[in-house]
């Protein structure tokens, strides 16, 4: 089926009703409906999405934007952005390149993987806000969280390990040697 040009990422709303995909040169995000295979909706987001992520009531979205140094926020009843989050500049400039992202259960924190940024960002899943920028190793691309919430982990595809965090505390509580650019982490 059509969606925008050069489509990156997939996700499904935990319901199962939709089908989130990213397309990096639109820089779109093309929503499929599962109940009748069809595109419903193309909507703009910041420069070269890569991951969408649901809450778990399925009721938003979060998209990363890899070149727009942002995440949109988007509502799933009308699928629209509702804010999007700039991460921080370096020197003026965007340092930071949004790519993998995670939900936890409750959807109080959202984890963003930074890529060349060498960090994970904690977003606050209430007030759409950045907690803090968490040091881990060179180029997370892949991030995943335990199903209990209390363990992050990122796949550093440069330093060619994976990165353990505490949740809790914010924290890097561990790191795993890995074969030559990991670039995901599955659990």
């Amino acid at each position: 089926m059509p969606v925008g040009l050069e489509p990156e990422g997939a996700a499904i709303s935990p319901n199962g009703r939709w089908v989130y995909i990213t397309s990096e040169s639109s820089s779109t995000v093309s929503v499929i409906d599962t109940s009748t295979g069809a595109v419903v909706k193309q909507f703009l987001v910041g420069a070269r999405p890569r991951e969408a992520v649901f809450t778990p009531d399925s009721a938003r979205a979060y998209v990363t934007a890899e070149n727009g140094n942002v995440i949109s926020v988007v509502d799933t009843k009308d699928h629209s952005v509702v804010k999007t989050i700039e991460l921080p500049h370096v020197d003026g400039q965007p340092q930071l390149k949004p790519k993998g992202v995670a939900v936890s259960a409750d959807g109080k924190r959202v984890y963003v993987a930074t890529g060349r940024g060498n960090s994970v960002a904690v977003i606050d899943g209430e007030r759409l806000a950045l907690i803090t920028l968490i040091p881990v190793g060179q180029r997370p691309w892949g991030i995943a969280l335990t199903s209990d919430g209390k363990k992050l982990y990122t796949a550093n595809g440069v330093s060619n390990d994976v990165s353990v965090i505490d949740t809790s505390t914010n924290k890097v509580v561990g790191t795993i040697k890995a074969g030559d650019g990991p670039w995901g982490v599955a659990l």
